[in-house]
């Protein structure tokens, strides 16, 4: 038996509920939303589709349902508008969130808090400062998207299945994120390795190119139809599936990280093992000394918004 509580039934939220009602993630979906009748419409069209899919309770709730919940998943907030940089929401919507903790926090102080409310990063933060809840069980959908556009890209160049490529993004979902190119593999095996490569071989050029389409992806996504929602929901579907059947799979995701190469205090994605506890733990990646440099910048922007806001 297991329950999640979605917050926020708009195009990322609904998303996320008919991807776990297609993969069965849970035994019982329960929807939050300020407009009540986008849920019980959300809710009537989900559970239309029972007979086809997987067996499910699906439901509108309020707050109280959190209260037995395994997983909480945010998706609530105001929309990224076009041309406005993630951080740009940052205001709007950390205000958004204390009315949104406060509800979570007045029921549960044991389920798992999963954040996907641009500025992720600075949000999954903000909802471990006001929870007070052990960071392990706070934390933010990060770059997990991310590394998916970038092993998309690469397997475009390469002509090979994105699956069969091992490659991440960390540090900021965002602006100041950081390609770990140095670790770059297909099927075990570094682009870099050898000069005779097997055709695949990325030119600089190349991969400045992916780099910079992974940055500016959901820029591009959102000029041309709004929003970005799709990939994102999945993302939240892989880190709910990790953790609710103990996987312990490793995923680019934000938590709070302390003494990591040097950071510490602030929630940004890197390498991480989910299991049922949540994070279970985060790997040490080997950087590269451009890599280092910039993912601690990455995390030198974050805290200098943190600080204006008082997290």
């Amino acid at each position: 038996m297991s329950k999640i509580v979605l917050i926020g039934s708009g195009a990322v939220g609904s998303t996320f509920a008919y991807t776990v009602l297609l993969r069965g993630l849970c035994t019982e979906l329960v929807i939050i939303d300020v407009n009540r009748d986008k849920a019980e419409g959300d809710v009537l069209d989900l559970n239309h589709g029972l007979m086809l899919a997987n067996p499910m309770k699906i439901r509108v709730g309020d707050y109280p349902d959190c209260a037995d919940a395994d997983m909480i998943v945010v998706t609530a907030g105001a929309a990224q508008r076009p041309g406005e940089t993630r951080i740009d929401l940052m205001g709007r919507n950390v205000a958004i969130f204390k009315s949104i903790i406060s509800g979570i926090t007045a029921y549960t102080n044991t389920s798992i808090l999963l954040i996907a409310t641009n500025p992720v990063d600075i949000l999954t933060q903000v909802a471990l400062k006001l929870s007070g809840w052990p960071s392990h069980r706070v934390i933010g959908s990060g770059t997990l998207l991310d590394s998916s556009r970038f092993r998309y890209l690469v397997g475009q160049k390469l002509g090979v299945d994105p699956r069969s490529i091992h490659g991440v993004i960390i540090g900021e979902h965002g602006d100041s994120e950081v390609a770990v190119m140095s670790l770059l593999q297909v099927g075990g095996v570094k682009l870099d390795a050898s000069s005779d490569c097997s055709g695949l071989c990325l030119s600089d050029e190349e991969k400045r190119e992916i780099i910079e389409e992974t940055r500016t992806a959901a820029y591009k996504i959102i000029q041309k139809k709004g929003a970005t929602f799709y990939a994102i929901a999945l993302a939240l579907a892989r880190i709910c599936e990790a953790i609710l059947k103990d996987q312990r799979s490793v995923l680019t995701v934000s938590s709070y990280l302390q003494n990591y190469h040097g950071i510490s205090d602030v929630c940004l994605s890197v390498p991480t093992i989910l299991g049922r506890n949540g994070v279970e733990a985060v790997l040490p990646l080997p950087l590269a000394p451009d890599e280092e440099k910039a993912f601690q910048e990455s995390a030198n922007t974050l805290k200098s918004f943190l600080q204006e806001i008082g997290f």
